[in-house]
């Protein structure tokens, strides 16, 4: 059984990935192809990339860097919760996926995006990320719009249709994360 970790994409104070997060993870205990855990950016304390060489060389030198290593490398698939800021992802969420490199390669991701426009525009930046980090992205994705599935743009309530999305998306990634096992087998 694979391990995917949903990835809280957001520190900033009042976020709302970490209310996401927690939902999506709700649906994936309930299915019982995958063990999933929530991993939180903001546990870390990440600050701006302050490795001396760059992550591709896996010679991290920084406690921090050590311990974020360590939890992404015990991960076979990660599902990105990520807000969508100034059409971007929000740059504590890029600023972790640049720390490390070799971690990511040969596993898969899986997508939710919220914002004004369901977080679409975030979620096609972290595609392009995830692609030169060999991430290999799974096509369904959800989307949450601030007008529709947040209360007064605050307190979230998906519309339940939404969990469908959330289902074939983890459908997707399990199926990807499982495969790609036998790309990562060490020689």
């Amino acid at each position: 059984m694979i391990k995917v970790a949903i990835v809280v994409g957001s520190t900033r104070p009042g976020r709302k990935a970490d209310t996401v997060a927690g939902w999506v993870h709700g649906i994936a205990k309930q299915r019982g192809d995958a063990e999933y855990d929530i991993v939180d950016i903001q546990d870390f304390n990440l600050p701006l990339l302050d490795e001396p060489i760059p992550p591709s060389q896996g010679k991290y030198t920084q406690p921090h860097t050590l311990a974020w290593a360590a939890k992404v490398a015990a991960y076979d698939a990660y599902v990105f919760v990520t807000p969508e800021y100034n059409h971007g992802p929000s740059g504590a969420l890029k600023n972790a996926l640049d720390f490390v490199y070799g971690e990511w390669n040969n596993k898969a991701a899986g997508f939710v995006g919220y914002g004004s426009a369901g977080g679409v525009r975030a979620v096609e930046q972290l595609r392009l990320i995830a692609a030169e980090l060999q991430l290999a992205t799974v096509r369904a994705q959800v989307q949450l719009s601030l007008f529709t599935d947040f209360e007064k743009f605050t307190t979230f309530k998906p519309d339940p249709s939404k969990e469908k999305g959330v289902n074939a998306m983890l459908d997707q990634l399990v199926s990807w994360g499982t495969a790609l096992q036998t790309v990562r087998v060490k020689k």
